[in-house]
């Protein structure tokens, strides 16, 4: 198959992804219909931008979305990862391989394990870096706080947690190295250009997931 397509691992159906969003869930009214109860009537979005493929979990269901066993709130694909949408498992395909250097292989072995929330506050944290403003610095506590509508206590509890987690030291500019190291790993990245006329044209509205989270994630 020449264009990216999912396939249910349980019973080996394939589906085509559609030209900007293919939507996934249990749901009648979906494009990809997964009959599992631990799948949400409308779980999950595979939007397509160019030779990119990414997943965005809709936040309304309780086991969410996971990609290669990681849960994820959006992420850039890579030919052949596993999605499981709550206990339902799907393999992406037909996605044109990225060259990778060893030197990038080998950083991203080294990525901690995260939560769904420390990942949320990654994505928070990085969004003024991945932007096109130059010299941008990362999001402060108050700032992610009130993007991921929660205290600002609770982020400063997350930071502290993922700077042990990537060993970030104590000293200046913590935040900023863990937003460096982070970008470094691969873990958010900013996502293809959004063609709104095309958008408009195709009379697709993109659902984002909770929050503002207009960059991805996690890389596995």
């Amino acid at each position: 198959m020449d264009t990216p397509f999912l396939r249910v691992e349980e019973g080996g159906e394939v589906f085509s992804l559609r030209d900007v969003v293919t939507t996934v869930g249990r749901g009648r009214g979906v494009d990809i219909r997964l009959d599992d109860p631990s799948v949400s009537r409308l779980h999950a979005e595979l939007v397509r931008r160019g030779p990119y493929v990414y997943v965005v979990d809709l936040g309304l269901s309780r086991n969410g979305t996971r990609v290669n066993g990681r849960p994820i709130a959006r992420r850039v694909l890579d030919d052949g990862d596993v999605l499981s949408f709550g206990a339902a498992r799907c393999r992406i395909g037909g996605i044109p391989p990225e060259e990778i250097t060893a030197e990038a292989e080998l950083r991203r072995s080294a990525v901690p394990e995260l939560t769904r929330r420390e990942l949320d506050v990654l994505t928070s944290l990085c969004r003024p870096a991945l932007s096109d403003e130059a010299f941008a610095s990362p999001a402060t506590a108050h700032e992610i706080a009130a993007d991921l509508v929660v205290t600002e206590a609770a982020v400063k509890q997350h930071l502290l947690r993922l700077y042990q987690k990537f060993r970030i030291s104590e000293g200046t500019n913590r935040r900023t190295r863990l937003a460096n190291e982070v970008v470094a790993l691969g873990l958010v990245k900013p996502m293809p250009p959004i063609d709104l006329g095309e958008q408009l044209k195709a009379g697709v509205t993109e659902q984002p997931a909770r929050g503002r989270r207009d960059h991805v994630v996690h890389a596995g």
